[in-house]
Parts: C-alpha cells; sequence; structure tokens
C-alpha cells in the first residue's frame, strides 16, 4: 500500500533586503517580497506552480500591499493611530480585545 502525500504551499521569497518604511507603522522594517506556490510531495516543494506579484510587507506590523500603493501614502503616519479601549460592560475595566470573559469580574464580554 502506498500514501500519497502532497499538494500547493507557498513559500515567501524576499526579493530586495532594503528595509523601507511602512505606510502603517512608519517604521523601516518593510521589504520587497514575493509569495510563490510550489507542488510539493512529502511537504518538500518540488516545482513552481504560480509565481506571485511583489508586495511591500512589514516585518513588524506584517502590513502586505502593492508597492504602488504603498507609495502613495504618506511614508511618516501624520498621527499615530490612537488606540481604542476596549472595556468589560459589567465592571468598566480595560481589557484586552482577545479576552472572552473579564478576568476581574469573571462575566462574559
Amino acid at each position: 500500500m502506498f500514501f500519497f502525500i502532497g499538494g500547493i504551499q507557498p513559500k515567501t521569497k524576499t526579493l530586495d533586503e532594503t528595509p523601507r518604511l511602512c505606510p502603517a507603522c512608519g517604521l523601516a522594517q518593510a521589504r520587497l517580497k514575493r509569495i510563490d506556490h510550489y507542488l510539493s510531495l512529502f511537504f518538500i516543494p518540488l516545482f513552481p506552480v504560480k509565481k506571485g506579484d511583489p508586495l511591500l510587507i512589514c516585518d513588524r506590523c506584517g502590513y502586505a500591499a502593492p508597492p504602488e500603493e504603498a507609495l502613495r501614502g504618506s511614508p511618516y503616519p501624520q498621527t499615530p493611530p490612537t488606540p481604542v479601549a476596549f472595556r468589560c460592560p459589567s465592571c468598566d475595566k480595560v481589557l484586552d480585545p482577545s479576552f472572552a470573559y473579564c478576568p476581574y469580574c469573571g462575566r462574559k464580554v
């Protein structure tokens, strides 16, 4: 009996190591990358199937956009985004948005 484990998996390739300014966070952490898809056999990429378009991907915040769209905006954010405080509806304490229950009062958020 023979089992075939294969499929298509993405692989990110860095096109340019020069750090660029990220339009979202304003740090020089964005790099020009491309996501290619490969046919893999037993989780080993063998043949390229689809070549992706170049993207500007920030290593810090995860922002991804085509290089032309990223250049349209200002490279320096004018005002930093103000964080919105997520509060518990019962005890009104500040919570992390990923919480399902309040750690202070124990009620469901």
